[in-house]
């Protein structure tokens, strides 16, 4: 496969083995030689959630020898629509431990490696050094920016996905000649901008689709067989059933992966990203808002078609976009809670009204999704 780097090392097949895959090594691409590839080699999982999931699931069926996981978070209700290694059962345990014990009751073959830990700048680099491809199913853009910049230094191949709403994306970064993510994405989106999944919400059944083309692409660039994603930008519309496709090329000018590299080590990428949690915000809960909720200014900050679906009473409208210019609209004297789905917009929003000068500012903790927990009615 052109741009591949993945080692070419194989291990031999137990008979058991040998039965197990027998309608992968009939295939004339694959064979035995090439299921001897995939069991010598070590993926790392870099999230367990939406993407991590699928992607987990059957390249552990199909024979990946080594799968690690890195993911720091436990298992939550709201994850169960479309984090399909989990089950009820798994509610609060660690992500890690319990997409484990599910790769290991698919294939038992399957040498997984947990780590139960937040990846960061600190220890990404030494975590990849022991992997032959990185996948990445991460949720957050300074996590992003961290695994492209690592997977550029350590030399590995980074199989890209993201999803939101209906939409999805996928590709190869940081394979020889071909782009990274920072080629196509030289500067992450303001803060507050891209509500994160959380907010905006995600159908449950598109990470499946875009986990496993990642897998798929995972398993070609092993085996060195077809045409994989590098250089090209694959995105799929869920409500419309469709794929297009994207031409992108390496950026001579990154400082990452360019001609002239001038990023030779990993960086702050809460910083980077403009994600730093000062200035320091004030929360109300949804308890304490219910209580005062008639002498409250509650702004809305999320999109009209968020708000169409779903408001709290007495709420008022203001995009987040929009804010700037309707400072008129606002009385400065009254208390003032800003909410968004589950806090990250509203958080902005509030900075922002802070240094306009409005003196009694508030986050609403946990966002709609908070107070539809508590009162599902109001």
């Amino acid at each position: 496969m052109k741009g591949s780097r993945v080692h070419n090392a194989r291990m031999a097949l137990s008979q058991e083995e040998l039965l197990r895959y027998a309608r992968h090594t009939i295939l004339p691409e694959v064979g035995r030689a090439g299921q001897e590839k995939l069991k010598a080699a070590k993926v790392l999982l870099v999230g367990a959630g939406g993407l991590g999931s699928p992607s987990a699931l059957y390249l552990a069926a199909a024979g990946i020898g080594q799968l690690g996981i890195v993911d720091f978070d436990n298992v939550d209700l709201t994850n169960l629509h479309r984090q399909v290694i989990h089950g009820t059962s798994d509610l609060g345990r660690p992500k890690v431990n319990s997409a484990a014990e599910t790769i290991r009751d698919i294939n038992p073959h399957v040498l997984v490696e947990e780590h139960p830990v937040a990846l960061s700048s600190a220890n990404a680099i030494d975590m990849f050094k022991d992997y032959d491809l990185i996948l990445d199913g991460t949720d957050n853009f300074p996590t992003r920016y961290l695994v492209n910049d690592a997977c550029c230094l350590t030399g590995k191949i980074n199989v890209y996905g993201s999803i939101f709403r209906f939409e999805g994306q996928a590709t190869v970064f940081a394979a020889p000649g071909g782009p990274c993510y920072r080629c196509l994405f030289p500067e992450p989106p303001p803060p507050g901008t891209v509500p994160s999944c959380a907010e905006g919400g995600v159908l449950g059944i598109l990470p499946g689709l875009v986990g496993l083309i990642q897998a798929t692409e995972t398993v070609k660039l092993i085996l060195g067989v077809g045409e994989s994603l590098i250089g090209r930008f694959l995105l799929f519309d869920a409500f419309g059933m469709r794929f297009q496709e994207v031409k992108i090329k390496r950026d001579p000018r990154c400082p990452i992966c360019g001609d002239n590299r001038s990023l030779h080590n990993l960086i702050d990428y809460e910083d980077f990203c403009g994600m730093k949690s000062e200035p320091y915000v004030s929360e109300i809960s949804v308890d304490d808002l219910h209580q005062s909720h008639a002498s409250i200014y509650l702004i809305d900050v999320r999109e009209q078609d968020e708000f169409d679906e779903d408001r709290i009473d007495g709420s008022i409208l203001i995009p987040l976009g929009e804010l700037p210019g309707k400072l008129d609209n606002i009385p400065r004297d009254a208390d003032i809670v800003c909410h968004c789905g589950s806090g990250g917009r509203s958080a902005e929003a509030c900075k922002f009204l802070t240094a306009q000068g409005y003196g009694r500012v508030r986050n609403l903790h946990g966002g709609i999704r908070a107070w539809r927990s508590k009162f599902p009615e109001s």
